[in-house]
């Protein structure tokens, strides 16, 4: 059978009704035994008849593979994610420097904020294609997906490209990432599931070494649109191995008949129709659309001549509240199909873990958007040091998820380690940054505010997603991991948004205000270069002058993190005090 066969299904839906099963011979009679017998050994039961289709094919799968099957896809995830998080960290050290190419190094914040909000949204679109349509053909979208943003960020000639090659990029690679976490929460116990996140993730505290290296030596050499490419062509190649063992044990459950086989019926006209309304397709548009033109004139208005007062900018954010006011209506009387599933989050413990997920990265965008700036400049560091320092947040965080998740293994419960430990600590490196992240400040300071972080973060991140997934049944898990993606991505954009404004509201005049009557001519030029800013020697007047306005933009900045924290604090009281550790919701054979 050709590949391409795996899409044939998918015209399928939750309300497709099963088919006859195929017969199948004597000898695979034979090892369909002796696969249903390896599946009562393994404490298992029948496909949940209730479930969309895709969930039933992911239960036929895990109950037709061997555990070395199983081992060996957690070996493949962590290799992808081992080359997606290498190819991640090279491309925000570059970022800096594809803006300055245009003269707008002021945008690197503006960059994300799109593809932040695309990028989450679209999470809840992918959600519905793993649930009815299958694992495997999400994946393989979204590895599409990435590599053309890819391709785009190599070929852009301008910051428009750029953002829009961003745009693909953020879709493909948190798609990625969350259908393979789903496929880690089909696959492992409640109770276990924390530390296989973890360990899923934890090539961040290798490939954080390598980013900064890597991209120094693109920089240095070829350049930065041949790091795009480069990884353009290795992330698909990569990612094939994983895509390819799906398919095969999917194929191994169908032949043994345990695959539920589904018949929609529809015509093509009839199926388009009924994914645009299943996806829901209008409200998708009016929520981007809206959050986008809401959004971006926070970090645009200083490129207009009237600033606030421009015609453009007033506009943009008119229409950006007509269209999230349309979206809320269009939700509540018309939609047939809603795009956020409000009923989930009517549950308190749902609804905190959300939430806690918007503050984390509302905060973290908002303290991390210059950040690497920052060190260059003000701290004189290399490409290469300034990396280092700036990934002690993804080491260290990474590091102690999987300590978290041991404990989270043992107790059972993950309420406390959230709230008497994960939210103290980040609050205090947070809240320390304010008087540490200034010019003539030991970057020793820095880097202990960023091992505070990460280890509040690895604490506070695995316990949200786990808080939502406890909540539910595995029907829904990858909806709830979808709307908390959905959370923290709006979150990201808020916290781009922040920085942005408090960045191009006060670096500007302060960069006027301090600079000497000699370097004044070149105000606009150093503003929007951050080579031009590095080409002034250290101890130099401009210097000093750039680096005293750095640090009071950046000072601006942590409150505003540290502020936003508090309401994490209410978030997690809201929570359940839920114990995991005899709690079942998965099928197949799992970890």
């Amino acid at each position: 059978m050709h590949i391409w066969d795996v899409f044939a299904k998918i015209k399928s839906s939750e309300d497709d009704k099963p088919v006859p099963e195929p017969t199948t011979s004597q000898g695979d009679e034979k090892v369909a035994s002796e696969v249903r017998t390896s599946t009562e050994d393994s404490d298992t039961e029948s496909l949940s008849k209730d479930a969309q289709a895709g969930v039933q094919k992911i239960q036929a799968t895990t109950s037709v593979w061997s555990k070395s099957n199983l081992i060996l896809a957690y070996v493949l995830i962590w290799i992808i994610y081992f080359v997606s998080t290498m190819q991640q960290g090279m491309t925000g050290a570059l970022t800096p420097y594809v803006t300055s190419s245009f003269q707008l190094h002021s945008l690197t914040a503006a960059t994300s904020i799109m593809s932040s909000i695309i990028g989450g949204l679209f999470k809840l679109v992918l959600a519905k294609i793993l649930d009815i349509w299958g694992r495997p053909q999400g994946f393989i979208l979204m590895v599409f997906v990435l590599t053309v943003g890819l391709v785009m960020m190599a070929a852009c000639q301008d910051v428009e490209t750029y953002a829009a090659a961003q745009v693909f990029y953020w879709i493909g690679y948190n798609g990625m990432n969350f259908s393979m976490s789903i496929f880690i929460a089909d696959t492992s116990s409640l109770k276990n599931r924390s530390f296989m996140f973890a360990f899923s993730t934890s090539p961040y505290i290798i490939t954080s070494w390598i980013s900064g290296p890597l991209a120094s030596a693109f920089l240095n050499g070829p350049g930065f649109r041949w790091g795009f490419g480069t990884m353009a062509i290795i992330e698909p190649i990569v990612a094939m191995p994983l895509f390819f063992l799906f398919v095969w044990n999917y194929r191994k459950a169908k032949k043994l008949g345990v695959a539920p086989i589904h018949n929609s019926g529809r015509t093509t006209m009839q199926s388009i129709k009924h994914y645009l309304i299943e996806f829901d397709a209008v409200g998708l548009l009016l929520l981007c659309g809206g959050l986008a033109l809401f959004l971006l004139p926070f970090s645009l208005y200083s490129y207009q001549s009237n600033g606030w007062q421009s015609a453009m900018i007033i506009c943009m954010i008119v229409f950006g509240g007509l269209l999230l006011i349309a979206f809320a209506l269009y939700e509540k009387f018309v939609a047939p199909v809603t795009f956020i599933p409000f009923d989930l989050l009517k549950d308190r413990t749902v609804l905190g873990a959300n939430i806690l997920a918007a503050v984390l990265f509302i905060e973290f965008y908002i303290w991390n958007s210059y950040f690497f700036s920052f060190l260059q400049v003000v701290n004189n560091l290399s490409i290469t040091e300034a990396t280092y320092v700036g990934r002690i947040y993804t080491i260290g965080s990474c590091f102690w998820a999987l300590v978290v998740g041991l404990l989270i293994r043992w107790s059972g419960r993950f309420k406390w380690i959230a709230l008497y430990f994960g939210l103290p600590i980040t609050i205090l490196g947070c809240a320390l940054m304010i008087a540490f992240r200034q010019p003539g400040v030991n970057v020793g300071y820095i880097a202990m505010c960023q091992i505070f972080i990460a280890l509040g973060g690895g604490a506070l991140v695995i316990t949200e997603q786990l808080a939502a997934m406890a909540a539910t049944s595995h029907q829904y898990v990858a909806v709830v991991l979808a709307v908390e993606g959905m959370f923290a991505s709006i979150g990201g954009a808020i916290g781009s948004t922040v920085a942005a404004a408090i960045w191009t509201g006060t670096f500007p005049g302060l960069l006027q205000e301090y600079l000497p009557a000699s370097a004044q001519g070149d105000y606009l030029t150093i503003y929007a270069d951050i080579t031009e800013q590095l080409s002034y020697p250290v101890g130099s007047p401009t210097r000093d002058a750039i680096n005293r306005a750095y640090g009071e933009s950046q000072r601006y900045m942590l409150i505003a993190a540290s502020t936003i924290l508090i309401v994490g604090v209410f978030a997690v009281l809201a929570w359940r005090d839920l114990n995991v550790k005899h709690h079942k919701q998965v099928k197949g054979r799992v970890f």
